[in-house]
């Protein structure tokens, strides 16, 4: 009778223990929040300038620049004209200095970024998604590709222990919706590119910029302490995300359909139209989860994660107590 009775009292007892533990487990197995994703290197006001060096920038050919040249604490740009800046000159004055000091945060901001990706010297033929990526000496021969993913806001930070070095007629190339304004390179040397070859990006090298007969360049050429050298080059300012997204055309449209319409409808149905038109608003089942669909937990608040593995603990916890209990009680 009491072997009759330890079975009686343990089935349920495995029942209980086996189903806190499995709830747990499911707990444990939700996935965390997803990582932030990497803001940009914020350029303040040398932001403003085409091309910035220390000592000197020297020009041959019709080089155009689609924003100001700057010079600090040299005083001397030869070559313009022929070159021509689209925006201001300054030489040795205070906001020439002041963009040297903001680049020289902004080359350390990007220096200090984690966590990286450690990536082989040679990056042509790669396509790279938005992240922070390290390299010893990097080179690009032929095509390197960048992938923002669908997020026009997707940054790409180089942190380039020595030279930057590209080959003639390479190029950088962009898909799905990524900007020249938020990629970065931080080149702890000198940056070269070579001739008639297309690149992106913000360049902040810590000695020198070389652009070599025809290259081009969607961004800026940013040295901090030598010379920028041009030859018969293009710098344009690429066209950010942040500009592209004026949603004051919706404010504009809305009102001037809505309340033109709605009046005229409203009198014409009278009230017999009125509930009718009050449920075909009801939008939440036609643009909700389809039938049979299971339900989705929120993905928003902080402590939601965390508190779900707590409980997922605590079932596991209380299901092994409860079996120990009834195992010593009834062995």
């Amino acid at each position: 009778m009491r072997l009759q009775l330890r079975s009686y009292r343990w089935r349920p007892v495995a029942g209980l223990v086996g189903t806190a533990a499995a709830l747990g487990v499911v707990l444990l197995l939700i996935p965390g929040p997803a990582v932030a994703a990497e803001s940009p290197v914020n350029l303040n006001t040398a932001a403003d300038f085409s091309v910035l060096a220390g000592s000197t920038v020297t020009n041959t050919g019709p080089t155009t620049l689609a924003q100001s040249l700057g010079v600090h604490p040299g005083a001397a740009a030869p070559g313009f004209p022929p070159g021509v800046v689209a925006g201001e000159t300054h030489l040795a004055d205070g906001v020439a200095l002041q963009a040297e000091d903001d680049l020289t945060a902004a080359y350390n901001d990007a220096a200090g970024r984690t966590p990286f990706t450690s990536l082989p010297a040679e990056l042509g033929g790669s396509t790279l998604i938005p992240g922070v990526y390290r390299i010893g000496a990097a080179q690009l021969t032929g095509e390197l590709t960048l992938d923002s993913q669908n997020d026009p806001a997707a940054v790409f930070i180089f942190q380039i222990s020595s030279t930057l070095i590209t080959a003639s007629n390479s190029d950088v190339v962009f898909i799905n919706g990524a900007s020249p304004c938020n990629v970065f390179w931080q080149v702890t040397s000198s940056a070269t590119l070579g001739t008639n070859s297309d690149f992106v990006g913000n360049i902040m090298a810590l000695t020198s910029i070389t652009m070599n007969t025809g290259a081009t360049l969607a961004g800026r050429a940013l040295a901090r302490n030598a010379a920028v050298t041009l030859d018969d080059n293009d710098i344009t300012t690429p066209i950010c995300a942040a500009a592209t997204t004026p949603p004051a055309t919706t404010p504009a449209t809305t009102p001037a359909t809505a309340p033109a319409t709605t009046p005229a409808t409203t009198p014409a149905t009278a009230p017999a139209t009125t509930p009718a038109a009050s449920s075909s608003p009801a939008g939440p089942p036609v643009a909700g989860p389809p039938m049979g669909a299971p339900p989705r937990l929120p993905t928003t608040g902080a402590g939601l994660i965390p508190a779900l593995t707590a409980t997922g603990i605590v079932l596991i916890a209380l299901g092994t107590a409860i079996l120990v209990r009834y195992r010593r009680r009834y062995p």
